[in-house]
């Protein structure tokens, strides 16, 4: 009788289910893994092997064949190494073969029997409540796959814990969620002196996910400005908060299974490789856009990232997912991010300063910044110029809005949004087009007329037309109004002109 028990395999962030089937026949003494393994799944036999040995199971002198099925799926990782060894108990009749077929095992074995967190729980519990079978995995993995409701997970320290449990000598009680990081970020808006711009700008690129690019001379708070947008982005909705959840676990992020409500905030090097930003690489991991995916992706020194790895952007940034294409798979990773770059004015960044400018100005500006591809800017919503701030004014008082109070209007924008949003596969303005941004977004008599006129004079894409309305749809929205009039137009548009000759 051929023993079954299941896993998973993992094609991006969809975890694939796989039946593992063992068979030991008459004949000549060995132990063979097939279904497209790579080497350390073929490895796992050892790994079984000593574990057994530990616990005095003696494996027969037969034939040993498992078999991972469907076998042309590619089988990667250490995780098999749990449900081949609780395959080869229910063939050896240790354990009772119906537990073990309503079983989704995953994880992976040290020699002396104890088990080792892996990666990718939480899509795994996901698979196995739209199987109705209960998750069995490392007690370290425990609390982030219970997080999936739907499914019982078991979480085991070690294999002779598993077998008393399946025996029902000892049973191991279900594992509970992990904590939720509820840890407030403690930096400020106040904090910024001036700017006052700046930080309009980015509490319209938070209230409706707009892109934004901040220009400015080094030390004017460019960086400075970016570290406070996690304050005042509101907490992920509990579906939000799974998805992105999802993604880390696939990357080993999540700690102590605890699931954070806070928005990604990621802030990759100038010298990051296309595959650590868009994703791929040794069995195609998700890249820096998919790990902010619901959040921030916060790229300093803009036009000193490869050429190459701002360019694969575009697609992204209009998607809300990237492909990654292999020879035998298309992974799908979602990246439905909020981008906001920085940028130097030029090469050595005093273009403004006439005192310390370089002597090749201003073409060495038009050259610096024209290494942002034309359509790459038509897809940021916001251009911002950050002038240098003078030091007699870091000595004045703190003032303008705190973080709390335009982390309020922000969430009170979104609060509309949702409202607005909810029979739609829109979220956030970012997200509405065609019909459905006609029908929001159309502004008054005014409006219209100022759109037009910028239109024409300054030869708008189609793309940058919509991206106007939807800025100032989102501040119709700060503005507590539920239709888009001439200031809001107007003020769309100004943030559109800015480090552009064209817009």
């Amino acid at each position: 009788m051929v023993a079954k028990t299941y896993t998973v395999a993992f094609e991006g962030v969809e975890a694939r289910m796989v039946e593992v089937q063992c068979a030991i026949t008459p004949g000549l003494p060995s132990f063979a893994v097939v279904g497209l393994p790579d080497k350390a799944v073929s490895e796992a036999k050892e790994r079984v092997r000593a574990a057994l040995t530990g616990m005095a199971i003696a494996l027969p002198s037969k034939r040993i064949t498992i078999n991972l099925s469907p076998a042309d799926l590619p089988k990667e990782g250490s995780h098999f190494d749990l449900p081949i060894a609780l395959a080869l108990l229910c063939a050896l009749e240790i354990i009772p073969y119906d537990q073990a077929a309503q079983t989704v095992a995953l994880g992976e074995l040290s020699l002396d029997g104890t088990l080792v967190p892996v990666v990718g729980s939480l899509p795994a519990a996901m698979a196995a409540a739209s199987e109705n079978r209960q998750l069995l995995c490392p007690r370290a993995c425990g609390p982030e796959a219970a997080w999936v409701d739907a499914a019982t997970v078991i979480g085991a320290a070690n294999l002779p814990e598993i077998v008393r449990h399946f025996t029902g000598a000892q049973p191991i009680p279900p594992a509970c969620p992990g904590e939720v990081d509820v840890t407030p970020n403690g930096r400020d808006f106040r904090d910024v002196k001036g700017q006052e711009r700046a930080k309009r700008a980015l509490e319209i690129a938070a209230a409706g996910r707009h892109h934004l690019i901040m220009v400015g001379p080094p030390g004017s708070g460019k960086s400075m400005l970016a570290a406070r947008i996690p304050g005042i982005l509101p907490p992920l909705s509990a579906s939000e908060a799974l998805d992105t959840s999802m993604i880390q676990s696939l990357c080993g992020l999540i700690d102590e299974g605890g699931i954070s409500r806070a928005r990604p905030f990621r802030e990759p090097h100038h010298t990051a490789s296309i595959a650590a930003i868009v994703g791929g690489g040794r069995n195609a991991k998700p890249g820096e856009i998919s790990l902010a995916h619901n959040g921030v992706l916060f790229m300093d020194e803009f036009p000193e990232f490869p050429r190459t790895v701002l360019e694969t952007l575009r697609q992204p940034i209009e998607n809300g997912d990237v492909v990654i294409a292999r020879a035998n798979a298309h992974i799908k990773y979602p990246c439905k991010f909020m981008l906001v770059a920085a940028a130097n004015p030029c090469k050595c960044g005093y273009l403004s300063d006439p005192s310390r400018a370089c002597a090749r100005v201003p073409h060495c500006g038009e050259d610096y910044i024209g290494k942002i591809s034309g359509p790459l800017m038509d897809r940021i919503d916001l251009r911002v110029d950050v002038p240098p701030v003078a030091f007699t004014d870091l000595d004045l008082p703190a003032s303008g809005d705190t973080t709390a109070q335009v982390a309020q209007r922000v969430a009170n924008a979104r609060h509309i949004q949702s409202k607005r949003f909810e029979e739609t596969e829109a979220s956030v303005n970012a997200d509405a087009e065609g019909q459905l941004l006609e029908e929001i977004a159309t502004p008054d008599e005014k409006g219209r007329d100022l759109l037009t006129k910028v239109a024409e004079r300054f030869g708008l894409s189609a793309r940058g037309y919509h991206r106007i309305l939807r800025v100032a749809r989102t501040i119709a929205d700060l503005d507590g109004s539920s239709n888009v009039h001439y200031p809001h137009v107007a003020e769309a548009v100004s943030y559109r002109q800015s480090l552009s000759k064209e817009v």
